[in-house]
């Protein structure tokens, strides 16, 4: 005897409210563009937060205005979100309507004409040279662990990286040869850049002397103590133990390091379009909240070399 089908589950307050349309454009931004896993939760829980927001209000995507959009970037503002949040939910409302334009889904995009949120363009926290040289210098290097740990801060720092593309680094992706590391960064965009002799050294006793340690199950560069890959929320922990160590009293991060390095470049001399392909910006917007290094490097030669700013020069 069969037996009959109970009453469906009750709808979870939290359970994301699924569209079509949504579905079709996550999957391009997969399939597509090739987004990365971390990228395409992000995309999804934003565009789950808006499909929310017009349920609460009997609204249908179909429907969307750019006085809903207006309206949903005040319920945000009530809600106590950042310019900077509220800027990067708009923007995947931006990328979503225009994927639905394109697709003939919808005639027109609903956000194409609604302005952004100010940002401040505020550069997060950059150690000093002599706070990197502290950093680096804190690890035990007598210890498989804290050797480990001195080539990861190493390698963060002579190669500008971001967390998620230190932990997947593999062996194969440096090159001793040449000093060159290929890494993969957002959209599985591929970019060689080169660290130093000082680096590449590490590197090099690491992979020969320290990794065989830990007993590797995974194909990782960086490894816990269990053989697999360290992840981002273990390379912050450390960060922050080595940056007490070291008597850093800045709120600092691993991307603190990523900043430090493009800093200490354009104080150095390099141009910001060479600092955007290192990086790894597909814009170079995204690299131009570095532009103030340049300027103050450039007032200074200014003062010191313009004939009439040394006949007007300070007292």
């Amino acid at each position: 005897m069969k037996r009959r089908p109970g009453p469906p589950p009750p709808h979870r307050a939290d359970a994301p409210v699924v569209h079509s349309m949504v579905d079709r454009y996550l999957e391009h931004l997969l399939v597509v563009k090739g987004l990365s896993e971390n990228s395409l939760s992000a995309y999804s829980l934003d565009l789950d937060v808006f499909q929310r927001f017009l349920t609460e209000r009997g609204g249908d995507i179909e429907a969307v205005t750019d006085e809903t959009i207006f309206l949903y970037l005040l319920h945000l503002r009530q809600r106590g979100l950042s310019s900077r949040s509220m800027a990067r939910r708009l923007s995947a409302l931006r990328g979503f309507f225009a994927f639905a334009v394109d697709e003939g889904l919808l005639a027109e995009s609903p956000a194409a004409l609604v302005e952004s949120p100010k940002l401040p363009r505020m550069l997060p926290d950059v150690l000093t040279t002599d706070e990197v040289a502290g950093l680096l210098a804190a690890p035990d290097v007598n210890t498989p662990l804290g050797f480990r740990d001195k080539a990861m801060l190493e390698l963060l720092y002579a190669a500008g990286l971001r967390v998620s593309e230190l932990v997947t680094l593999t062996p194969l992706d440096f090159d001793a040869q040449t000093g060159l590391l290929k890494i993969f960064g957002k959209g599985s965009k591929e970019r060689l850049v080169p660290i130093h002799y000082l680096a590449q050294d590490i590197c090099i006793r690491y992979l020969q002397n320290v990794r065989g340690a830990f007993k590797p199950v995974e194909h990782f560069f960086f490894l816990n103590r269990s053989g697999k890959g360290l992840t981002r929320q273990g390379v912050w922990k450390l960060i922050k133990r080595y940056a007490l160590q070291a008597g850093i009293t800045k709120d600092i991060s691993p991307h603190s390091l990523r900043h430090s390095f493009a800093t200490h470049l354009l104080e150095g001399g390099a141009d910001l379009r060479t600092v955007q392909i290192l990086l790894g910006h597909a814009d170079i917007s995204a690299t131009e909240i570095y532009t103030h290094v340049q300027s103050k490097r450039l007032l200074a030669v200014h003062e010191a070399y313009h004939p009439r700013s040394r006949l007007g020069g300070k007292k």
